[in-house]
């Protein structure tokens, strides 16, 4: 690319370059022919000169040109016509060729299609475009260079207006910056900066949902309820109903819901839908029934988002003969499933292991015209990798680039987990070097699977190579997180390599980093299995003193390792802390429990621990 532009002569050798990249595949990205346009303007300062009204399109046919852009070289070509007309189109039909470059959703074409305009053309743009520039650059994460245009407005004595602060305000949420966000709507509120509309209320509300601060909206919600200018909608509220129902707030949600009814705000399938599926993830099946009988009363009809989120809940909980009932019932109402619909279907199977069905699913959805993606793939390698059924991942995964699919970085994490499970570490090892050669980069959870692979399979010491090689990263995406020592130190353990273990985990605040509950239930489970429960005590004191809680976990792992090491009194005194913290006694330590009891013996701790636990706790456990 850098090469052609140098052997640009003239018109003529441009338009053989532009020729050239037009007919690439994959076409140029926008940088390149930006590049080429703009390169090409200051190498030749315009030697191409001017077109005068007689020869140039006339304004009717540029308009043409303008409903005629499908892509981002038709919109540079038209760009450079106009640029190179004399005089120089109005800033209107500029104006109009970047809001199609924007819709095109090429800002960074747009942005320098604008800083040519007006630095270079001498165009004198307008407050309409200087909105364009300001939306550009906060479409493209660059929201501080958003608020510099700002300072155009002043200098071409332009006034920004509702669209432009809220653009801003949009800008600053996309990037997380909440404490800015807010301070910017507080400044417009207090000096009257521009009118807020309901577009800008429903952004700060949009935004702070976002963040996870629905208080916060509640309350901007709860300020537009009191002015007259602009009143809360059905999408305001649908909005906090649905931040609600994601926090698992629902009861809160049912209330707003109840109160839209009471104002007359109607709610619509969207409204209903967040309701649905905060319902379903907390399994509320009566009250979902009720609402989609109260959605159709009021003839607001479930639609393929409302079905898919049934479908999706009622496989996760394990309900997938129920699943596929919706399905039916979809199809007969008229929505047809889609590719979402099927890949939570088969999830659900592969989640049973009724990988047969899973398949059956996978294989069918041809026949309905719907190609299987990445994700339908990676679900069945995963669910025949959960059956250890390795082989049946490895030629699906296989398969994949001949049905034109590239495994992405979570299909080749779970293949790579795969093949930990069934014991084949070199062919493990072999997807890991592929994973990097295809370009991809490896994220936590492969890290974490490679490192517990290797550990589960006898090559600790290639783990710890691996992990001097995540510390020699020198800062990068993930280099120290806890999680990988987490894994090395119960590989250790398992190991019984307890010293290295132990060295590693005294050697964590030089390294930045401080162990968390996991970390401390592994040592504290190693040190157990190795019969040092003073150790396992010293860890436990040492986790309260670091503000650490011990949880569920950490009672069962230690009451287990006292029982197991015939520690019968110190067990139950944790056993004592256990329940006096409201946690469960898990399956494995009630199992341990009751092999290790006396039936004839009434006095013995053990038969005392048994007995704290209630009939329902005891009939669930067995």
């Amino acid at each position: 690319m850098k090469l052609g532009l140098e052997n640009i002569k003239g018109l003529s050798d441009a338009l053989c370059l532009y020729e050239n990249l037009s007919r690439m595949r994959p076409l140029p990205n926008a940088k390149q022919c930006t590049q080429l346009l703009f390169s090409l303007k200051t190498k030749n300062s315009r030697c191409f000169g001017t077109i005068s009204d007689a020869n140039c399109y006339s304004r009717e046919k540029m308009k043409l040109g303008l409903g005629n852009i499908k892509g981002l070289g038709d919109a540079l070509s038209l760009y450079e016509k106009m640029s190179r007309m004399s005089p120089l189109p109005s800033v209107v039909q500029f104006n109009q060729l970047l809001s199609r470059v924007v819709n095109l959703k090429e800002y960074s074409a747009a942005i320098h299609i604008f800083r040519d305009i007006s630095c270079n053309l001498g165009v004198s743009v307008d407050d309409y475009t200087l909105n364009i520039a300001i939306n550009c650059y906060c479409l493209s994460n660059r929201v501080d260079y958003g608020f510099s245009v700002l300072g155009w407005f002043f200098k071409r004595g332009c006034v920004p207006d509702t669209f432009t602060f809220t653009t801003l305000l949009k800008g600053l949420f996309k990037e997380n910056k909440i404490n800015e966000a807010q301070g910017l709507f507080r400044k417009m509120v207090k000096e009257g900066l521009c009118e807020l509309d309901a577009v800008t209320y429903g952004t700060v509300i949009d935004g702070l949902c976002k963040a996870g601060n629905t208080p916060m909206a509640i309350e901007m919600l709860r300020v537009m309820e009191k002015g007259r200018s602009c009143r809360p909608d059905t999408h305001i509220y649908t909005t906090v109903i649905d931040s609600l129902c994601k926090g698992r707030m629902i009861d809160s949600a049912l209330k707003l819901f109840d109160e839209m009814s009471e104002k007359g705000i109607p709610p619509d399938v969207v409204t209903y839908n967040a309701l649905v599926c905060g319902l379903c993830n907390l399994s509320s099946w009566g009250k979902v029934k009720m609402l989609m009988k109260e959605m159709i009363d009021y003839k607001i009809y479930p639609n393929l988002i409302t079905y898919n989120s049934l479908v999706d809940a009622l496989c996760k909980e394990g309900l997938v003969d129920e699943a596929k009932e919706v399905l039916q019932i979809m199809k007969q109402q008229n929505v047809n499933p889609d590719l979402i619909s099927y890949n939570s279907l088969m999830d659900g199977y592969c989640l049973q292991g009724r990988m047969d069905e899973a398949r059956y699913v996978f294989d069918s959805m041809a026949s309905k015209n719907i190609a299987p993606d990445v994700w339908s793939c990676s679900i069945l390698v995963n669910g025949y990798c959960r059956m250890k059924k390795i082989d049946d991942a490895m030629h699906i995964f296989r398969e994949m680039p001949r049905k034109g699919l590239k495994p992405n970085v979570i299909t080749y994490t779970t293949i790579l987990k795969g093949l930990f499970l069934g014991g084949r570490c070199s062919e493990a090892l072999e997807i890991f070097d592929e994973l990097q050669a295809v370009g991809l980069i490896p994220n936590f959870y492969t890290y974490c699977n490679m490192l517990d692979g290797l550990c589960r399979n006898g090559e600790v010491e290639r783990a710890l190579l691996l992990l001097d090689a995540l510390e020699g990263k020198g800062g990068g995406k993930h280099h120290l997180h806890i999680g990988y020592y987490s894994v090395i130190i119960d590989g250790l353990c398992e190991a019984k390599k307890l010293d290295v273990a132990r060295a590693l985990f005294n050697d964590l605040p030089y390294k930045g980093l401080e162990p968390d509950v996991v970390t401390y239930n592994i040592l504290i489970k190693g040190c157990c299995q190795n019969g040092l429960f003073e150790e396992a005590k010293d860890i436990l004191l040492k986790m309260k003193q670091a503000s650490l809680s011990p949880n569920e976990i950490t009672y069962n792992v230690i009451v287990q390792g006292n029982l197991r090491g015939g520690k019968y009194e110190d067990a139950a005194k944790f056993f004592e802390e256990l329940c006096a913290k409201g946690f469960t006694v898990c399956a494995s330590t009630l199992e341990l429990m009751l092999d290790l009891l006396d039936p004839e013996d009434k006095n013995s701790t053990i038969f005392k621990m048994i007995q704290k636990l209630s009939p329902d706790t005891l009939k669930q456990k067995l």
